[in-house]
């Protein structure tokens, strides 16, 4: 066996790549459940790749600091493939956060297959190494695998268990020390011997060259670590008091033969999208309404209005009573006789539970 050791500059910057990352990461999704789903979907793979390309990224700074006493060099094909399955195995984690119920089991859930990907990640990377062939056992990876799972369960469910600026930090710090812990933890139960195999899948990668594309990736990670930095340490906007449309000052226009009436927002169960236009409830009334629904939505939103389903806005004012299935809900009227109940998306479940205290 090969004695090593470990270069302490390198071992720290790789503390840090994972710190920067798992900010970024978390801090990219805040308010991420409120957006559309296209939207969604795009900061979810954006914050994807920014957190498992930081795993990836801590593991080989980590590894270009590991110094051992003959040359090794790694296989480029299955680097490459380490990056990508940890980015997969977090963009996996992520949609289940961002498109399903935000239950306890959904944040464990999150939080075990984070924990994985980093393991995956971790092991995949070493089974690419060349001319040198780290040695381990299965009760080392158990080992290896609980520190790992346990550590981002952890900085799964403080981020996303209250979506406050205190939660994700305390999550970053949680997601950066379950990245470092695993590595050095695995790389400290494992063993390294001389190999004579110089075989790969693909191409050859020294230390150089992958020193090159590490650093590129840790810029990238410093670069989205700045951008939303600066957004969470700026300053609060000024308090002042939105400039109401002149429409919604004489209320939310309404026509009933062929005239056009305005009602105050608090009056409104829900609004209905039809077509471009809107249908609102009101009591027994149904009436038309001449705004979009996301022109509604958008008028609306101080007044406590919140989109319950593609085609649906709610005020939760008028909500009797709620009932959760397996992946949505039903928002129901009692008091209003012209809609009995209006269903809640899945997308849309944790806000209207929100709304309601529940």
């Amino acid at each position: 066996m090969l004695d090593y050791s470990h270069n302490a500059w390198l071992v720290a910057a790789s503390l840090a790549v994972a710190l920067m990352a798992g900010f970024t990461g978390l801090y990219l999704t805040h308010g991420a459940s409120k957006l559309d789903d296209q939207r969604r979907k795009f900061v979810v793979a954006l914050a994807a790749v920014i957190l498992g390309g930081g795993i990836w990224s801590m593991h080989f700074v980590a590894m270009l600091g590991l110094q051992l006493p003959i040359l090794f060099y790694y296989d480029a094909l299955i680097t490459l493939i380490s990056a990508l399955v940890a980015i997969l195995m977090v963009g996996l984690a992520l949609l289940l956060l961002h498109f399903r119920a935000r239950s306890p089991g959904t944040i464990v859930g999150a939080g075990v297959i984070v924990g994985l990907g980093i393991v995956v990640m971790h092991y995949i990377g070493m089974a690419g190494m060349e001319l040198c062939r780290p040695v381990y056992t299965a009760s080392d990876v158990a080992i290896a695998t609980v520190a790992s799972v346990v550590l981002s369960v952890l900085a799964i469910w403080v981020a996303y268990d209250n979506r406050t600026q205190r939660n994700i930090l305390l999550g970053t710090v949680c997601f950066g020390l379950a990245v470092f812990t695993m590595h050095f933890v695995a790389t400290g139960l494992t063993d390294f011997t001389a190999s004579d195999n110089a075989g790969g899948a693909g191409p050859a990668l020294n230390n150089q060259v992958l020193a090159m594309g590490v650093t590129v990736a840790v810029f990238l990670i410093c670069g989205a670590f700045l951008l939303t930095g600066i957004t969470f340490i700026g300053p609060e906007p000024a308090a002042e008091a939105p400039q109401p449309e002149p429409a919604l000052r004489a209320g939310v226009p309404f026509e009933r033969e062929g005239q056009t009436f305005f009602t105050e927002p608090a009056r409104i169960a829900a609004i209905r999208a039809e077509g471009h236009y809107t249908v609102l409830y009101m009591g027994a009334e149904k009436l038309f309404c001449p705004w979009s629904i996301t022109e509604a939505e958008t008028r609306l939103k101080p007044d406590g209005f919140l989109r319950a389903h593609r085609s649906y806005l709610v005020n939760p004012r008028h909500v009797s009573r709620f009932e959760r299935h397996k992946d949505n809900g039903t928002c129901y009227f009692d008091q209003v006789d012209a809609l009995s109940k209006v269903p809640v998306s899945r997308s849309r479940l944790t806000d209207i539970r929100e709304a309601l205290g529940l």
